[in-house]
């Protein structure tokens, strides 16, 4: 019998480095040292990978693995985010560096905590944009397939969006943003062409069904990509406006991501169900839980698809130029950094048809 520590680790558990510069590590039990410049990723002493640190934006950990203090030095040094999720992909937390200079964007951000107008404009935004790209979204759904009816769910998201902008009270924003994800999710089920899939209702923590995974998977990866983003500018990504400040919670980086759940992660699941990329055999369910999550092979298939989708290009309605969906992160960050520091008078929120 071979011994399990000198079996070869399977393609599907190798690190994945994305062009982007993002290393995903999804080997339980692995052990990140450093040798010089170099970042090294071991299991089963076998070396997994070796990669100049150089090349390194960001490292998300998926499951169990060990960091050397070395690493951990180098990371903060060099002020590149480590992001830990559990390996069903939930967020746990991040390492981080200590925040930036610029004190001007955080004193801003402080200032304009609610109540207050501005509080009140970034929350008209951020509602704005998620459910007008949850619309688009359904209408994109329509003219793929005519037979499937959205007419409904179009109808209540409409009702949501209008008062939008003589809505003042942030609580009253919220209901408004709740209604108009209610009417998108009782009728994502529709979006999804593949049969062997189906969706009732959003279920998170843990998620029981295959979409369900897949969905809180791909907002847990858009987390460290946008909170990345909101730190990179100078922000506190703690004080957030549509968020409620909660102990550890990074609130406005939860605000940035609502324009961008449909855009990214919604899109990503939908296309990676209906083209048949991930299919049924690709999930594992933990017996007590109940909890579903991707197999190794998987997993690895929906971080590519993941990369793929956060490189492709798009002209950028505000600066008409073309951009990454990974460049539009930032961007969105400065052009809420520029409304909060005065230099224009109001948030664009991303919104793509």
């Amino acid at each position: 019998m071979i011994p399990h520590s000198s079996l070869p680790t399977p393609h599907s558990l190798l690190p994945l480095l994305t062009p982007m510069g993002t290393l995903y590590i999804t080997q339980n039990d692995a052990y990140i040292g450093k040798t010089d410049e170099r970042l090294t990723v071991r299991a089963n002493k076998q070396t997994l990978l070796d990669v100049p640190l150089i090349k390194l934006d960001g490292v998300v950990i998926m499951g169990r693995s060990t960091v050397s203090p070395a690493v951990v030095i180098e990371l903060l040094e060099r002020q590149i985010p480590l992001s830990f999720l559990t390996q069903t992909g939930r967020y746990l937390g991040r390492l981080e560096p200590e925040l930036t200079k610029n004190i001007f964007v955080r004193a801003a951000q402080w200032q304009a905590v609610a109540p207050s107008e501005q509080a009140s404009h970034l929350v008209r935004g951020f509602v704005r944009g998620k459910l007008k790209n949850y619309r688009h979204a359904l209408l994109r759904g329509q003219r793929e397939d005519p037979e499937r009816d959205f007419q409904k769910a179009l109808a209540q998201l409409e009702q949501a969006i209008a008062p939008i902008d003589h809505t003042a009270a942030i609580d009253s924003l919220r209901g408004l943003e709740g209604s108009g994800s209610a009417a998108y999710f009782g009728c994502f089920d529709r979006l999804i062409r593949a049969d062997d899939f189906q969706f009732a209702a959003r279920r998170r923590r843990p998620p029981t069904d295959p979409v369900n995974a897949l969905l809180s998977l791909g907002y847990a990866l858009l987390r460290h990509d946008v909170q990345s983003a909101v730190n990179l500018v100078g922000f506190d990504p703690y004080l957030g406006y549509l968020h409620t400040q909660r102990y550890g919670r990074p609130s406005l980086a939860l605000d940035l991501m609502e324009e961008f759940r449909p855009l990214v992660v919604d899109a990503v699941v939908l296309s990676s169900l209906n083209r048949r990329a991930i299919v049924p055999g690709d999930f594992t369910t933990e017996p007590l839980s109940g909890a579903v999550s991707l197999t190794p092979e998987g997993l690895r298939t929906f971080l590519k698809l993941y990369e793929l989708k956060k490189q492709s290009k798009f002209k950028h309605p505000v600066l008409q130029t073309q951009c990454s969906y990974q460049e539009s992160f930032e961007i969105q960050a400065r052009l809420l950094s520029k409304y909060l520091l005065q230099e224009t008078d109001k948030y664009p929120p991303l919104v793509l048809k």
